[in-house]
């Protein structure tokens, strides 16, 4: 058997929280449990929020947790060529196609009361799936901004010719470490976006396409990222990508409840260390001894 493959893959566009550590903690811990290889990928594809302290602070917090890591790092801001050559496949395969709606436009079709995908966004509700191609010909010539979304009636009955009609399904790690299958429902995201109107790609699609490239045989990551999985597993058996084992694991939350955000600014690992605690005391904060 090869040797597994954990990451820890961070944006950075803030700095790191009780929540990162966790999700660093696990997975580098499992990897040290199974003598394998753990990686640090920075998944900066949003350039406009990047910063370089952002970067520079992750790796000290990591190296002060005392987490050891793979180098050299792999950016996603390097990937976009492996990203578009992805998308160049699914456009190939009649998966995509253009979307012009602005978030406002999208609002008014769906109304308040319209359905939702996992993440609590209007559900897509097609407003560009039939266009006439004439139409968006002149708009793409004209230079006007648009998204690639991917046809998800279409997507997943390729889906179930290339898997034989089998359920499309993953691969989910209790926290003991069973595995169990998990059946994905890629339909709840309705007609997601795989390119972004700003950027070259989107996290979907860059996940995958890097996870396969650098042989990650295993991720950890937040409850917050299962509904996710389930277009993850869609892309990987759409383009041919290899099958990773999950484990998504428990999120940590604020007195409220609430779950931990870089958006609300709360504690960082670098205002923890400051304040005096050390990667032990981080440990037991996140009830891992």
């Amino acid at each position: 058997m090869s040797t597994p493959v954990f990451r820890f893959a961070p944006s950075p566009n803030g700095q790191l929280h009780l929540g990162h550590a966790l999700s660093a903690l696990i997975g580098w811990q499992r990897a040290r449990a199974c003598s394998g290889r753990f990686l640090v990928r920075i998944e900066d594809i949003d350039t406009s929020r990047t910063r370089p302290q952002f970067v520079t602070g992750i790796f000290a917090d990591l190296a002060w947790l005392g987490i050891a890591w793979e180098k050299p790092v792999l950016f996603q801001s390097h990937r976009f060529s492996a990203y578009a050559a992805a998308t160049a496949r699914l456009e190939t395969m009649g998966l995509v196609y253009p979307c012009f709606a602005t978030r406002a436009e999208i609002e008014a079709a769906t109304g308040l009361n319209g359905a939702r995908d996992p993440d609590g966004a209007p559900l897509y509700p097609g407003l560009y799936r039939t266009r006439n191609t004439g139409e968006v010909t002149r708009r793409r010539s004209g230079g006007e901004p648009f998204a690639l979304r991917i046809d998800m009636g279409k997507a997943v009955a390729a889906a179930a010719h290339l898997c034989g009609g089998a359920p499309l399904r993953f691969t989910e790690l209790a926290e003991d470490g069973t595995p169990h299958m998990v059946e994905a429902r890629p339909e709840r995201w309705g007609d997601a976006v795989i390119v972004r109107k700003d950027t070259p790609t989107s996290y979907h699609l860059a996940v995958v396409v890097d996870d396969a490239w650098q042989g990650v045989t295993h991720v950890t990551r937040g409850r917050d990222l299962y509904a996710a999985t389930d277009l993850h597993r869609l892309l990987q058996v759409l383009l041919g990508l290899p099958e990773p084992v999950y484990h998504h694991h428990r999120l940590v939350m604020d007195d409220t409840g609430r779950k931990l955000a870089k958006s609300a600014r709360d504690t960082s690992l670098r205002a923890l260390r400051q304040a005096g605690h050390t990667a032990d005391d981080i440990r037991r904060m996140l009830g891992l001894g």
